[in-house]
């Protein structure tokens, strides 16, 4: 692989939000053969950027003064691995929008080249290796087909994908994860290899796994994978506002409204803030609104919602303002009443309706959550957590704080901790021991 260190240019004022080859450096422009990747911690950690046009001339973005390099794969080696990584690029195009299926990407490679690409990109349509046989046409003839999840091999809402492959005379395969859903579990590899095509399982496993956690929690123990979010001051006091821009196009909140297929959010704080959390990017698939509503001291009016895609959950004792349940009866909004509120009812239902991953977002009045919380971290119902540090220093009067206590242990271990820059905030995530 040719490794190229470019010298500190001038920085553009203005410069375009994209790599271009139209744009050079203040010294002699440094040319490569094609592609070219652009790899810099500027852009975020494992982005990269691709020019696929050559010579290529690289700039430097905006407010950045240091060198970065230029990596030339013409003749650099590509192993397994590194399509097994590209299937995974592929099917994150499908974020937030395959459940109950899982994302799959696949990749079809032939002399060195990647003739085919394809994902899934919801149910019911067809699976990722049939795109990309059908983008590769017969150059996947005795070329390698590489997806990120085990293809299937079962007549269901589409035909199997194991058939398909064998139908192209593809020589060989490569499997990042054996599915974990009874129905295909190894089934596909092993008809694979009966056709006499070469199999090959686990290639960058751990990312495969990361890609569709959600689905393999849900297929082991039928609950969707819980994620808790939530804001905290400098000072560890839980917060009701998120950080700049962190519901906007692009934000931290925005992605996660795209990435989860429900968010379960607090009645008692929709009537503070009179609107339903969306996300902005675009295109995406709005998650389900699971509205809990708890509160039995005063009749609980909800904002009239712009879609049918919500549920709400009440006690019995709780009453909802007859305008709010007249307008949620004529939107078709389910009403599902308990004895009481607990979060494993709740998830029996996601799961029951597809859902995959939901997150618990603990803004606003959150008191109708102390409780569930509580029992949902000791039942293990919660999986992961996301925390928004806030650069503020906050009064206690200020806080909306929720008290997770009576766990029977001092402190909540957290496993695989993570940290990343969001705007001015600090994003962690972890996973409950």
């Amino acid at each position: 692989m040719h490794l190229l260190t470019v010298p500190t240019p001038k920085v553009n004022p203005n410069p375009p939000a994209f790599v271009s080859r139209n744009h050079g450096l203040s010294s002699s422009p440094v040319k490569c053969c094609s592609p070219v990747r652009v790899s810099n911690s500027f852009f975020g950690t494992g982005t990269c950027y691709w020019m696929n046009k050559e010579p290529a001339y690289p700039f430097l973005m905006r407010n950045h003064s240091t060198s970065f390099c230029i990596r030339c794969e013409l003749h650099a080696e590509k192993d397994d691995s590194y399509y097994m990584r590209r299937c995974v690029e592929v099917a994150r195009t499908a974020l937030g929008c395959t459940s109950p299926n899982p994302m799959v990407g696949c990749v079809i490679v032939k002399d060195g080249n990647i003739v085919g690409e394809g994902f899934h990109p919801k149910a019911g349509q067809p699976h990722a290796e049939v795109f990309a046989l059908k983008d590769a046409g017969v150059l996947a003839g005795n070329a390698t087909a590489y997806v990120s999840l085990e293809p299937c091999n079962h007549y269901g809402r589409t035909p199997p994908c194991t058939e398909a492959l064998i139908q192209a005379k593809v020589k060989r395969v490569v499997v990042g994860m054996v599915d974990p859903n009874p129905i295909v579990a190894s089934k596909g590899v092993e008809r694979l290899k009966e056709a006499g095509i070469d199999v090959k399982v686990g290639v960058e496993e751990d990312l495969c796994r990361k890609l569709n956690e959600a689905y393999i929690h849900r297929m082991l123990t039928r609950n969707p994978l819980g994620t808790l979010r939530y804001s905290l001051s400098l000072n560890g006091l839980f917060q009701s506002q998120l950080g700049l821009g962190a519901d906007e196009l692009g934000g931290y909140y925005s992605k996660l409204l795209q990435e989860y297929d429900g968010i379960i959010i607090s009645g008692a704080s929709l009537a503070q803030y009179s609107t339903y959390p969306r996300s902005r990017e675009i295109g995406a698939k709005q998650p389900l609104q699971i509205i809990v509503a708890t509160s039995s001291s005063f009749p609980i009016h909800l904002p009239v919602p712009d879609t049918n895609e919500a549920v709400v959950f009440k006690l019995k004792s709780t009453v909802l303002e007859p305008s709010t349940e007249s307008n949620l009866h004529r939107l078709g909004i389910e009403i599902i009443t308990l004895d009481q509120m607990e979060l494993g009812q709740i998830f029996s239902y996601c799961g029951q309706q597809g859902l995959c991953s939901v997150l618990v977002d603990q803004r606003g009045d959150c008191s109708d959550f102390e409780e569930i919380i509580d029992k949902g971290i000791e039942q293990r119902l919660l999986q992961k957590m996301v925390a928004e540090l806030l650069p503020l220093w906050a009064k206690d009067s200020d806080s909306d704080a929720i008290r997770v206590e009576g766990l029977g242990q001092k402190w909540i271990p957290l496993e695989d901790l993570k940290s990343q820059a969001s705007g001015v905030s600090v994003l962690l995530e972890g996973y409950f021991r």
